[in-house]
């Protein structure tokens, strides 16, 4: 078919990205925010070979499942793509997504368990990061449209607790009193960037990126926030680089601590501006303490991309022993400090630095420990993987938030893919593979969206 035809359809299933995906003529076509047995007229947007794309032209026959959005930007901001989807079907939708995606590319055949709920649908993520712009010739703040950096201007986002609404109001009202302009990606003017917060147990760090070196009448921002956050502290980092990379590389303090400590699950830890945390609290407890279940006492623990050190110290503290590998300079600092504050200075070791220098050397030590993976979404490094099998490691635990690179890294450890000598993978027999499956757990850590979180479990073969 044409470009801008139209055709009506019935929709067969949900694609990996949420979309529906409707068959007409022996081509395909994915069509976002169309639900399974939606009837409706269709618009062709592209089409090549037996792939197509299109979008909603009318919705003839909604679906039971379907409900009202309570995002006004909803369609238009690149992030939730489930708005429109009930609840309970988001979850069924999760754990097909795990399940079909571990089979499709890691040839792993396992029982996957019913995705965990979150116990808030809305306002549940504690990091809120905005990028500012200009658009038409005014600010704009919001978030960036699907697969482009077009910002979609939005005053609230229901995702994010009321708090979120009060900042972005407190951001116009500054820039606008101030004569301050948000950033053109094309030609590089402006002076702000974005603007990141991260909420710890009611405490606040917030961070405005700057292109800059110093930004005229920051103390009325200030002023504003005052309002807005009971308790905070505020950075203001400079990055003139023109990259996507949100952070640069210098953080100035301008007001409050910098680091705020929490306690979790029994553990005291601190976080700073940079610092890795789960943004849905709820479900990262639930999270945690499956993946405490998993371990006993007495066991060594390896904590590879241990971020600030909460989850290696909750196994320092039950198994007597863990180490914590992280890259991240701040990240490490930060878990040498809960080391420090709960007392476990016998039991936690923390190393700063890549996961694939240290593992082996720390594995020659404790040959007999349990090695935990909790990647960032580019997933594992082969080599990591690589020496766990050579290892012969007796237990391996996985957490990741990205299904399709979960499933590459299961496949490797469970010998649904093998290496060629040119580096390919491809599908192999599992019967052959070094470990064996005891758990896949989803966890709904993004409610509304597409993604989720995983808990995996493998067990090495006997020899």
């Amino acid at each position: 078919m044409e470009k801008n035809e139209i055709f009506t359809a019935v929709c067969e299933a949900l694609g990996s990205n949420g979309e529906g995906i409707v068959r007409k003529d022996g081509v395909t076509y994915f069509v976002p925010f169309l639900l399974a047995g939606e009837r409706a007229r269709i618009r062709v947007l592209k089409q090549k070979g037996r792939i197509g794309y299109g979008k909603i032209e009318e919705l003839v026959t909604p679906a039971e499942e379907r409900v009202r959005p309570k995002c006004p930007v909803f369609g238009r901001c690149g992030g939730c793509r489930l708005q429109h989807l009930r609840y309970r079907d988001q979850l069924k939708f999760k754990t097909a997504l795990v399940r079909d995606t571990l089979r499709k590319i890691g040839g792993v055949e396992f029982p996957v368990n019913d995705c965990e709920r979150s116990d808030r649908e809305y306002g549940y993520r504690n990091k809120l990061q905005l990028p500012i712009g200009r658009r038409n010739g005014e600010n704009a703040i919001g978030f960036y449209a699907e697969r482009s950096h077009r910002i979609v201007k939005t005053d609230c986002c229901p995702i994010h607790p009321d708090w979120s609404e009060a900042l972005i109001k407190s951001l116009y009202t500054f820039m606008e009193t101030c004569g301050l302009e948000g950033y053109d990606d094309e030609t590089g003017e402006g002076q702000l960037r974005h603007i990141v917060v991260r909420e710890l147990k009611g405490k606040f760090l917030v961070t405005l990126v700057s292109a800059v070196p110093e930004i005229k009448g920051i103390d009325y921002l200030l002023f504003l926030l005052d309002s807005v956050f009971p308790e905070y502290s505020f950075y203001l980092n400079y990055n003139e680089k023109r990259t996507n990379v949100v952070f640069g590389e210098q953080f100035t303090l301008l007001k409050g601590k910098g680091l705020y400590e929490c306690t979790e699950n029994g553990v005291t830890f601190e976080a700073g501006a940079s610092t890795f945390v789960q943004v849905n609290e709820g479900v990262r407890g639930k999270l945690y303490e499956r993946a405490l279940s998993l371990v006993d006492a007495g066991e060594t623990v390896i904590d590879c991309y241990a971020g600030g050190g909460l989850l290696t110290a909750m196994f320092a503290k039950k198994c007597g022993k863990a180490y914590g590998i992280e890259i991240v300079p701040e990240a490490s600092a930060c878990a040498d400090r809960v080391k420090e504050c709960n007392g476990l200075a016998e039991s936690m070791t923390n190393v700063c630095g890549r996961v694939e220098d240290y593992l082996g050397e720390i594995l020659s030590r404790e040959p007999n420990a349990t090695v935990v993976l909790d990647p960032p979404r580019a997933g594992a490094d082969r080599n990591v993987l690589r020496e766990i099998i050579a290892r012969k490691i007796k237990k391996v635990i996985m957490i990741s938030c990205d299904p399709a690179t979960l499933a590459r890294d299961l496949g490797i450890l469970t010998g649904g893919l093998t290496e060629t000598a040119g580096g390919e993978l491809i599908k192999s027999d599992p019967a052959n593979g070094s470990y064996a499956l005891t758990l896949i757990q989803p966890f709904d850590m993004f409610p509304q969206t597409r993604h989720t979180e995983t808990l995996a479990c493998l067990v090495r073969k006997a020899d």
